[in-house]
């Protein structure tokens, strides 16, 4: 497994890059987003490892940037700890969010979850509910058969559901389901999800008629 690990504080981005080598994976370092924008088209990695806080761009723009070529899993990696903050992280598209101060073991686990989550054992058949199919072989999901860009948990998520329509979760057993025990997110970043799913799949987002709110429990598909 390849890893691109960007942060311009070169304490961090040693420590970081030194804990994952030890944990078995082949690493590419970066101090900004120019060259992890480089690295990233050059080397395919598994997964980014992105701080936030990068000079003269972004981690939150170069996100933005991937998420046009890639569903690759990104973790970020920052001093921003508001609920805000985060949820602009998840909303470009992120797998995850840890803030500094953190340990290198806990970021370890955290890339492991995310990498094992992206890979996945979920039945590999594709799933078509009305005008959508879903085909977790190759990562595609279409509309009419017109491409939905959807980021790998917005896929994940739709593949979900889809899998189980008619049936009613609570938040709670999304994050399990989809995000994993171990995730370190909240039940909020399930309804910023489903938000962004409703704009891909719904004629009209603000009433919508596929994916319900059933109120005081969940959310369900409905085919």
């Amino acid at each position: 497994m390849k890893l691109l690990i960007v942060d311009d504080e070169p304490g961090i981005l040693d420590s970081v890059d030194h804990k994952m080598r030890r944990e078995g994976y082949t690493t590419f370092t970066a101090a900004s987003a120019e060259e992890a924008l480089r690295l990233f088209r050059l080397v395919k990695p598994d997964l980014i490892l992105l701080d936030v806080m990068l000079p003269r761009r972004s981690g939150y723009e170069l996100c933005r940037t991937i998420r046009q070529e890639s569903q690759i899993p990104v973790i970020f990696l920052t001093a921003k700890a508001e609920e805000e903050d985060r949820i602009q992280g998840l909303e470009l598209g992120a797998d995850d969010y840890i803030t500094k101060p953190f340990s290198l073991a806990e970021l370890a686990a955290r890339v492991r979850s995310v990498l094992r989550r992206s890979s996945g054992d979920q039945p590999m058949e594709p799933i078509v509910v009305g005008n959508l199919m879903i085909d977790p072989r190759t990562h595609e999901a279409t509309k009419d058969g017109d491409p939905i860009q959807l980021s790998p948990k917005e896929f994940a998520l739709l593949a979900f559901l889809t899998r189980h329509a008619g049936q009613v979760f609570s938040r709670e057993v999304l994050l399990d389901r989809v995000w994993g025990q171990d995730s370190y997110v909240t039940s909020r970043t399930v309804d910023v999800h489903i938000r962004w799913l409703r704009e891909r799949i719904e004629v009209e987002p603000g009433r919508p008629e596929r994916i319900l709110t059933i109120r005081g429990v969940g959310y369900k598909f409905v085919g």
